[in-house]
């Protein structure tokens, strides 16, 4: 389990998160919703160890996150797709899934799973990263932090831009991995992306969760999501 207690974190003296507290349990969901500012993308950059947490605490199963160095929390099973992909473009598809590999020092059993997920990348594995299609690099870039054998999954608006079939192939590997008891946080703004595969949501505001809603409570949620996302 991935628990945030407390945190804050800032950008030099601008502070973005404040006391923001969050919970992500093995086989949910966990989605994280609010407007352009609100700190989703800086609570994601904190977990990674990319933005300095100046109180609380990051734990995985008890052990401390928030102190280590950024290129140790991913060692520890924290995969993590940002906003943009950042692909290494110039490489090819299997290169790209091989620097995923490296970083916890998995081989071939592992890349199998995670092509089995992706047939299309199977398809490419000879092609440059920077000539796929948005969908075939968002793909990837998903399979990448899945070549980690990660306990906890961070993804940051994956859908961002993406035709209907792509967001659902999306969907449909989150479910799956769900099955398999990933801990996953999914920073989204599609509310009809988030619907279907939420176990929880919550909402930020000012850098702070404001409010959590259970999967059972979505279906009623239409004004929590136009108070904290506009929609």
């Amino acid at each position: 389990m991935l628990d945030l207690s407390a945190i804050n974190a800032a950008y030099g003296n601008v502070q973005v998160l404040r006391g923001l507290s969050l919970t992500a349990k093995p086989g949910e969901v966990t989605c994280v919703m609010g407007r352009n500012g609100a700190g989703k993308t800086t609570m994601l950059r904190a977990i990674m160890g990319q933005v300095p947490v100046t109180a609380g605490s990051i734990t995985l199963n008890g052990q401390p996150l928030h102190s280590l160095p950024a290129h140790e929390v991913p060692r520890h099973g924290i995969g993590y797709v940002p906003q943009g992909r950042r692909l290494f473009g110039e490489l090819t598809v299997a290169q790209n899934i091989q620097i995923g590999l490296m970083t916890r020092q998995k081989g071939a059993k592992t890349r199998d799973a995670v092509l089995s997920l992706f047939p299309r990348l199977r398809e490419r594995l000879s092609q440059r990263a920077s000539t796929l299609s948005g969908g075939e690099q968002q793909m990837l870039a998903i399979a990448r932090a899945l070549c980690l054998e990660p306990s906890v999954l961070l993804l940051d608006e994956p859908t961002e831009g993406l035709q209907p079939s792509m967001i659902t192939l999306i969907r449909d590997t989150l479910l799956t991995l769900k099955s398999t008891g990933v801990a996953t946080i999914l920073v989204e703004q599609r509310v009809d992306a988030v619907l279907s595969m939420a176990d929880h949501i919550a909402f930020v505001t000012h850098g702070t969760v404001a409010e959590t809603l259970q999967n059972t409570n979505l279906s009623s949620a239409t004004p929590q999501f136009q108070k904290y996302v506009g929609v």
